[in-house]
């Protein structure tokens, strides 16, 4: 069985407590220290590995934000904190989840799972997983998408929007050439600047529109004019 080693970061007793409770009653976890002193914590981690850490963000001697920045390896992290205004800064640093308190166990429970998901996709051959799925960051969290459930993906400049079958769509800060290059070249192409689609998601096209199995319609821009006879060639 799987366990992640994982160190606890926290100056408020109770609430420390609280988390050391969770982590020990999760089977795929390995409790390795607590820290109630940040500065403590930060020279524990120059000199010991550790695959999660969970830091409380707003601590006396140093936040849990900078003392995450300063580490030179950085394992994956889950901050927990009870002010919602921190969560930005913690979308930044690509943060597993981010927990408000009072933490209740089953939105822990929640935060490890998709840690643990994250983790096997990291640790299994990126091309193998590729093919089934990716993860971004939406509203402060890592999202898991499996690549057969989207239907198209728009550009809104330093945002996308991907748009999920029978789901709602997840909005994420990043250009879309850089989610591209999370994605299978050979399923997923780019029709226009603003729009990259499935090709197994394309319905037909006419007059330089692709319409998509979901009734959706987009344009085909003169600049990937070259998709329509690529997807023609398939189709026969």
């Amino acid at each position: 069985m799987m366990r992640l080693r994982c160190i606890a970061v926290d100056d408020e007793p109770l609430a420390l407590s609280l988390i050391q409770s969770y982590i020990m009653a999760n089977e795929n976890l390995e409790l390795v220290q607590v820290f109630e002193d940040a500065i403590a914590a930060s020279e524990y981690l120059t000199h010991t590995s550790v695959d999660l850490l969970f830091l409380d963000i707003n601590m006396p001697d140093i936040t849990g934000i900078n003392l995450y920045k300063s580490l030179i390896q950085k394992p994956m992290v889950i901050f927990t904190t009870a002010y919602k205004n921190f969560a930005f800064e913690g979308f930044e640093l690509n943060a597993i989840d981010y927990l408000l308190k009072p933490i209740e166990y089953l939105r822990f429970k929640k935060a490890i799972n998709k840690t643990i998901d994250f983790y096997q996709y990291q640790q299994t051959n990126q091309k193998e997983v590729v093919e089934q799925s990716i993860f971004v960051h939406s509203e402060y969290r890592l999202v898991k998408i499996d690549l057969k459930d989207i239907l198209y993906i728009e550009s809104l400049e330093d945002y996308v929007k991907i748009h999920i079958q029978n789901s709602k769509m997840i909005l994420s800060l990043m250009p879309l050439k850089r989610l591209l290059e999370k994605l299978p070249e050979d399923k997923f192409k780019r029709i226009h600047r603003s729009y990259v689609v499935p090709v197994s998601k394309v319905k037909s096209i006419l007059n330089r529109k692709a319409q998509l199995l979901n009734g959706e319609i987009l344009p085909i821009s003169n600049t990937y004019a070259s998709f329509i006879e690529d997807w023609q060639q398939l189709q026969s």
